[in-house]
C-alpha cells in the first residue's frame, strides 16, 4: 500500500545529458550556442559532442501578426504584393525562425518562406555577451579551463551564430551548392528567389518530400539512397570543398521522383586545396590503423610554434582508432573517430581547422542517415571512388603542369623583381645607409652575473681598504680616542664590519649563482 504514495525512482542522468538539458531550458540562443560547440570536437570531449547533437530547435511559434509586422518592414510593403497566397499557419518552428508555404504572385511558384523570429537577433546578442563575460571570468579564475581558451572559443561560436541568422549566407551557400552539383538528378538544394530574399526572410522552392528513413521507401531504393547521400557528402568535402556541416535526418528530405534534397544551408565548411589533401591522407591513415602517420599528418597542419609529446599522442591515437574503426568485429564509425582524434590534437595543443569539425560532425552525420536506409552501409565503400579521384586531381597531368606553372610564375616574379632589388642594395652601399645590427641571444644572465660579480668585487675592495687604513691609523694615537683607540680607525673598522656583512647577506639572499 505504501508502494502508492512512493515516488518511482528518477532515472539517473550523466553530466553530459544535463548540460544538454540545461541548455534547452535556458532558451533559443544557448540551444544555438550548444549546437554550434558541438561543432569543436578539438575542445569538447566525444560524449558531450554527441548529447550536444539531440538540441532540439522546436519551440512554440510566434503570432503570425508579428511575422507580418518583420515581412512588412524587410519586403517595404505589403506581403500580398509578393505572396499571391501566404498560409499563416507555420511548417515548421525553430529557435531562429518560422517556415511557411505561400505561392508567388510573379509566377504563381509554390514556395516555402523562412522568416525571422522577431526580436531573436538582440535575444542572442544579449546572451552570447553573458556567455563572453562568464567564459572570461573561467577562464582568469581555472587554470585548468586556461589550456581550452574559452573565450576564443566563445568568439568563433558567436562568429557563427552571426552569420547563421543572415539569411542571405544561407541563401548563397544553396544557390552555390546548386551551382556546383555535378549530380542533380540525384540530390540538389532547393532553388533561392534573390528578389525577395533578405537578412531577415528566405524565399525558396516549395519541395515536397518525406523525411529520409526505410519507413518511406522500398528497402533497394533505401541503399540506394544511402549511396546517392554519402557519395555527394563525401564530393562535397574532398573535391569541391563546400559542404553541407549537418546532414541529419531532418535536413534531408525524399522528393516524389525519388531525389534527396538538402535543406539548412545556415552553416557550411569550406576547406582548400591544402586541406582536402591532407584530408585525404588523413581519412586513408586512420581507416588503415596508421596512428603514426594520423600524428604526422594533425603536426604538419599544426599552426607554427605548437609543442606537443607526440610518442603520447600517438598512444592516445591508436586507443581511439581501436574503439572506433575496428573493422574485425564490424566496429566502423569514422565519424566518430574523427571527432575523438580532433578531441586529442586538441587535448595535445594541435588545434585544426574549424572546418574539420564541421567535416567530422557532416560525416558522423551522413553515417546515421546511411545506417537508417542501410544496416549494411559502410562509407568506405562510397569514399573509395571519389579519394581515386582525388588522387588522380593531385598526382596526374593536369596538376604536375599547374604546379610546374605556379613554379614558373614565382620564379619569373622574383627574377623580375631581382635588378630592382640589387639596384636598391647598391644605391643604400653608396649612401653608407647600411646598418648590420648583431644580437647574441642567450648572454642576459650571463651579463647580470659579471654585474653582480664585479660590484661584489668593488665592496670587497671597499671594505679592505677601510680596515688596512684603520689599521694604520689605530697604530698612531692619533686623538681624539675611543676606548682608548683613536676614534677615526674605530669608526673605519665599524664601516668595513657593515660592508662586509652587506656582502655575506647578499650573497645568501640571492644564492651563489648571483
Amino acid at each position: 500500500m505504501a508502494r502508492r504514495f512512493q515516488s518511482p525512482p528518477l532515472q539517473k542522468k550523466s553530466k553530459w545529458e544535463r548540460i544538454r538539458l540545461a541548455a534547452e531550458e535556458l532558451g533559443p540562443a544557448w540551444v544555438k550556442f550548444g549546437q554550434l560547440l558541438s561543432m569543436r570536437p578539438d575542445l569538447i570531449p566525444h560524449p558531450l559532442i554527441l548529447e550536444l547533437r539531440k538540441l532540439q530547435n522546436a519551440v512554440a511559434p510566434v503570432p503570425f501578426a508579428k511575422i507580418r509586422d518583420l515581412m512588412t518592414e524587410e519586403l517595404e510593403g505589403d506581403p500580398a504584393r509578393v505572396f499571391a497566397a501566404f498560409d499563416e499557419t507555420p511548417m515548421a518552428a525553430g529557435s531562429l525562425a518560422q517556415v511557411y508555404h505561400a505561392r508567388l504572385h510573379e509566377s504563381d511558384t509554390p514556395v516555402a518562406v523562412k522568416v525571422q523570429r522577431p526580436g531573436i537577433a538582440r535575444s542572442i546578442e544579449a546572451d552570447l555577451d553573458l556567455a563572453e563575460w562568464l567564459a572570461d571570468q573561467l577562464h582568469q579564475r581555472i587554470k585548468a579551463l586556461k589550456p581550452f581558451d574559452l573565450p576564443s572559443v566563445v568568439e568563433a561560436v558567436k562568429e557563427g551564430v552571426e552569420r547563421e541568422i543572415d539569411f542571405r549566407h544561407e541563401a548563397r551557400n544553396q544557390s552555390y551548392f546548386n551551382t556546383k552539383n555535378p549530380a542533380p538528378e540525384h540530390v540538389f538544394a532547393p532553388r533561392v528567389f534573390n528578389d525577395y530574399t533578405t537578412a531577415k526572410i528566405l524565399v525558396m522552392e516549395f519541395v515536397e518530400g518525406a523525411p529520409v528513413g526505410p519507413e518511406n521507401t522500398d528497402a533497394k531504393r533505401a541503399r540506394e539512397l544511402a549511396a546517392e547521400g554519402a557519395s555527394s557528402i563525401v564530393r562535397q568535402v574532398l573535391i569541391d570543398g563546400f559542404f553541407h556541416a549537418d546532414p541529419h535526418s531532418g535536413n534531408v528530405l525524399v522528393t516524389p521522383d525519388g531525389r534527396l534534397c538538402f535543406l539548412d544551408w545556415g552553416l557550411a565548411g569550406h576547406l582548400t586545396r591544402r586541406l582536402r589533401y591532407a584530408l585525404a591522407d588523413f581519412w586513408v591513415a586512420a581507416v588503415e590503423g596508421d596512428a603514426e602517420n594520423v600524428v604526422r599528418i594533425a603536426a604538419e597542419l599544426a599552426p607554427p610554434g605548437s609543442r606537443t609529446d607526440l610518442r603520447e599522442m600517438e598512444k592516445d591515437v591508436t586507443l581511439a582508432l581501436r574503439e572506433e574503426l575496428n573493422f574485425s568485429i564490424g566496429r566502423q564509425e569514422i565519424g566518430r573517430a574523427m571527432l575523438k582524434l580532433l578531441f586529442i590534437f586538441g587535448n595535445h595543443g594541435i588545434p585544426l581547422s574549424r572546418d574539420y569539425s564541421l567535416m567530422a560532425k557532416a560525416v558522423l552525420a551522413i553515417e546515421e542517415v546511411g545506417r537508417a536506409l542501410d544496416p549494411k552501409f559502410d562509407l568506405r565503400d562510397h569514399a573509395g571512388p571519389i579519394l581515386k579521384q582525388l588522387f588522380r586531381e593531385r598526382t596526374g597531368p593536369r596538376a604536375m603542369a599547374r604546379r610546374s606553372r605556379e613554379f614558373l610564375r614565382g620564379t619569373l616574379a622574383s627574377l623580375q623583381e631581382l635588378p630592382s632589388s640589387m639596384s636598391r642594395l647598391v644605391r643604400r652601399f653608396e649612401h653608407d645607409d647600411i646598418t648590420v645590427n648583431l644580437e647574441h641571444k642567450g648572454l642576459d644572465d650571463l651579463d647580470n652575473s659579471i654585474e653582480t660579480a664585479s660590484n661584489r668585487v668593488t665592496l670587497g675592495l671597499v671594505s679592505g681598504s677601510l680596515i688596512i687604513g684603520s689599521s694604520m691609523i689605530v697604530t698612531t694615537g692619533i686623538k681624539p680616542l675611543l676606548f682608548g683607540y683613536p676614534a677615526l680607525g674605530i669608526v673605519g673598522y665599524l664601516l668595513s664590519a657593515m660592508v662586509g656583512v652587506y656582502i655575506i647577506w647578499d650573497t645568501m639572499r640571492h644564492g651563489r649563482h648571483r
